[in-house]
Formats: C-alpha cells, sequence, structure tokens
C-alpha cells in the first residue's frame, strides 16, 4: 500500500515536470488618459490578454492634466509605479534624451514601423530610434454644424480666416436655444488652453520667444491673439467656457450647443457618431483658420505609449505596446466599431485604405492638417526652439501651466487682456532668466 502511493506521488511529479514550469503572471500597469479612443483600448484587451495569458492589465485612467502631472512625478523620480505610460509628443524627445525611457526596437515582426506617418514618427524618435509608439495621431481643424451654417446665409470655406469664424460665429449665435456660435478651449494647461492658443497665435504671427529666448508677451502679435479670442468667446462663446477643455466642448458639441468647435482632429470619429452626437449627421469640416500670413491655427500631436527606463517588465510590455498601436488592433477596432471609430492619424496604410476613406468624411481633412503642421518652423518669424503648440524644452510644462492660468483668468473676466499679457511675460522673463536661457 504504502508503495502503491509512493508510486503514485512519483507519477504526479513526473506529470508535472512534462507539462513544463507554470507560467508566472506579469501585471503591467498603464497610466492612460480619459479620451474616447483611450477608454475604447479597455474594452478590446480580451483579444491581447488571450494571446498573452501570463500578461494582466492594470489600468490608471486620468484626465490629461493629472496624467501628465502624475506620469512627469514618476519618471523623474524613478518611481516606477506604471509599466507602460501615456506621453506626447512634447515628452517623447526630452525625457529620451534624459535616458528616462526604453528604446522600442521589438514590437512585433509584423508592426511595420515605417507604415507610421513621417511627421508623427519623426516626433517621437531620437537619434533615429522610436521611444514612443502612435495610439493615435493628431492635428487640429474646424468642425462646423452644417445646418447652422446655411441658416446664417454662409458658406464654410475648406481654408477660412478667423475673420470668417468670427462673423460665422456672431450669425450663428442662438442664446434663446441655447446654442453658441463657437466653442474653444479654456481651461488651463500647456496641453489644454495653451495648446489651442499657442497654435492660434502661430496663424497671427506671434511667437513665445525670439531667438534670443526673450519672451515675446508684450509685442502686438499676441495682444492682437489673446484680444481676439476673449473677445470671440465673450461674444459667441458658452458660459463658464474658462472650465472647458476637449472633453467638456466635445460634450457640448454633441448635443447641439456649438455652432463650430475648432480642436484636435480626433474628434472627427466622435462628433459624427450617432450614438452619442445628436448632431452627427450635420457635421462639416474645415482646415484651422489664417490670417493670411502663411501660417494655420493648427497643431502636431501624437497621444503614444511609452515603457520607463529601469522597468522590469519591457519584455511584456513591449508586447503591448506593439499590439495597442498595430494594424491588427486598427482592424480589430473596425470590425467592431466601424472604421470611422478605429484611431486616426498615425499609419500611411490608413489613409489608402478605401474603407477608412468611404467611412470617415473627416479623414482627408485629418492627414492635409497633420501634414500642414511643421514644427521645426511653427511661426512666422524664426524661433529656437520646436513645437507647434509647445515649446520643447524642460520648463515649458510648469512655464506652460502658469501662463495658462492667467489666460483662462482674462477669459473669465477676472483680469484685462493687458494685465495677462503683462502678467505672462513677467512670469516667462523670470523663469527663462533663472534657467539660463537669457544672458
Amino acid at each position: 500500500m504504502k508503495l502503491n502511493r509512493h508510486l503514485a506521488g512519483f507519477a504526479s511529479l513526473v506529470a508535472i515536470a512534462a507539462a513544463g514550469p507554470a507560467l508566472a503572471e506579469t501585471t503591467l500597469t498603464i497610466a492612460t488618459v480619459n479620451n474616447g479612443d483611450m477608454v475604447r483600448m479597455q474594452t478590446m484587451t480580451d483579444d491581447f490578454t488571450k494571446a498573452n495569458p501570463d500578461i494582466k492589465l492594470q489600468w490608471v485612467t486620468l484626465e490629461e492634466n493629472q496624467l501628465r502631472q502624475k506620469v512627469t512625478t514618476d519618471i523623474a523620480t524613478k518611481g516606477g509605479q506604471y509599466d507602460v505610460l501615456t506621453i506626447g509628443t512634447y515628452e517623447v524627445p526630452i525625457w529620451s534624451k534624459n535616458g528616462w525611457l526604453v528604446p522600442l526596437d521589438n514590437l512585433g515582426a509584423d508592426y511595420d514601423v515605417d507604415d507610421l506617418l513621417p511627421a508623427i514618427r519623426s516626433g517621437l524618435s531620437t537619434d533615429g530610434k522610436l521611444y514612443a509608439a502612435p495610439f493615435y495621431g493628431e492635428s487640429s481643424y474646424v468642425m462646423y454644424r452644417k445646418d447652422l451654417m446655411e441658416k446664417a446665409g454662409l458658406t464654410m470655406p475648406d481654408a477660412p480666416t478667423w475673420d470668417f469664424i468670427r462673423q460665422a460665429a456672431d450669425k450663428m449665435t442662438d442664446r434663446a436655444n441655447g446654442i453658441n456660435g463657437v466653442c474653444l478651449r479654456g481651461k488651463a494647461g500647456w496641453g489644454e488652453n495653451m495648446a489651442f492658443l499657442t497654435a492660434m497665435s502661430n496663424s497671427f504671427g506671434a511667437r513665445w520667444f525670439d531667438e534670443k529666448w526673450q519672451p515675446q508677451f508684450d509685442q502686438p502679435e499676441w495682444k492682437n491673439t489673446l484680444q481676439f479670442y476673449v473677445d470671440l468667446m465673450k461674444a459667441d462663446g458658452p458660459a463658464g467656457a474658462s472650465s472647458n477643455g476637449f472633453n467638456e466642448n466635445l460634450t457640448l458639441f454633441q448635443q447641439g450647443k456649438c455652432g463650430m468647435w475648432i480642436d484636435a482632429t480626433v474628434a472627427g470619429s466622435f462628433v459624427t457618431d450617432p450614438k452619442a452626437s445628436t448632431v452627427a449627421d450635420k457635421v462639416g469640416f474645415a482646415l484651422a483658420p489664417d490670417t493670411g500670413l502663411g501660417k494655420r491655427g493648427n497643431w502636431l500631436w501624437a497621444w503614444s505609449l511609452a515603457i520607463p527606463a529601469g522597468s522590469a517588465k519591457v519584455e511584456a510590455a513591449e508586447k503591448f505596446v506593439g499590439w495597442a498601436t498595430s494594424k491588427h488592433y486598427t482592424e480589430l477596432v473596425a470590425a467592431k466599431e466601424g472604421w470611422a471609430n478605429v484611431p486616426p492619424g498615425t499609419r500611411t496604410s490608413l489613409y489608402k485604405n478605401a474603407d477608412y476613406l468611404k467611412a470617415a468624411p473627416f479623414a482627408q481633412m485629418t492627414i492635409d492638417s497633420i501634414n500642414s503642421a511643421d514644427p521645426t518652423k511653427p511661426t512666422v518669424k524664426p524661433v529656437p526652439y520646436t513645437g507647434v503648440q509647445f515649446v520643447a524644452i524642460p520648463e515649458f510644462q510648469g512655464l506652460g501651466d502658469t501662463v495658462g492660468q492667467i489666460f483662462s483668468a482674462a477669459l473669465a473676466g477676472q483680469t484685462s487682456v493687458d494685465d495677462a499679457l503683462k502678467q505672462a511675460q513677467d512670469v516667462s522673463t523670470r523663469t527663462m532668466t533663472k534657467a539660463g536661457y537669457i544672458k
């Protein structure tokens, strides 16, 4: 009897050995932004975990400003809270040069890195190496209500001026019926109101700094930009606009409360989605406005996935990043949600896909907007920095937030445009002097 028990036990050990070692489970903590495409991605991850049963995904989903703050603090202090980071075109070149990011050399045999749009790929690369994989790419453009434009007796040009936008906003505003002629970002933040206002200022001929890094908020071009914006929003914008960022304006537009909205091209699928938008069949698209100086008020950005240096889970993290930014993922979304809802603005092949072009009325305007943004020559006059809606220096994150608060206060009527510009000039001069840019 005892012998039989020993034999049975031995047989069990042999069976376990033959089956091989149990897979050790790896948990990836992924920090991401609460934008629609990222939220949708979380509903698609069964596809990834079925193929990778040893990898478990844990999500930390945050509002844009919070995400930037938490991720920046974590990576700068080597906190190690996150295995995959959602970061933007601003952070990648700075963080990669600091040695904070892992180069993405192994995203899978069928990843096809050469299919990434050149403008997007170059912004996420340092010395030819990719340090973040784009989940979606964007510029900005005008989204507008075709029915309200027709009612106003106007026709939106493909390439409008700011003066036309003001004229159209005045005619579309219908306070009695809760319709604002235009909705624009007012929420403070370098990636919120300052993304919009910096891109807008480029089209007015303004710049953050001259070639000697002297701040330029005391110049007439910035006065023209900020005064136009504040006056336009006061006359034709929604109440409480100084609290509105991308998501708040998206909701207003989908509810039929905006005649025009100038913002990220990624919003195209959300405003034309009949399940989410009450005006889905009434939306038209145009290039971001200009003032005739040769620059439009559109930006260039990619929300991307990156892996912090020093991570003990690089192999698993690269598998996830490769999956989430692959052609396969695009096809997965198309099968489940329709071609119009796939993440836009990252791959050349998408803009040659007949199914996508047919399903997405915003596709051509999106790629035209992305291709027209030039981070190396963002404004009319020469500048010492790269970046269209940001300045690619480490100090910009804090400085942009501070100036964003000042300009948001001007929009809210808490300070005058002149006082706001003076405050922006003073704080920028102090920051740049302290950091050693101004000699």
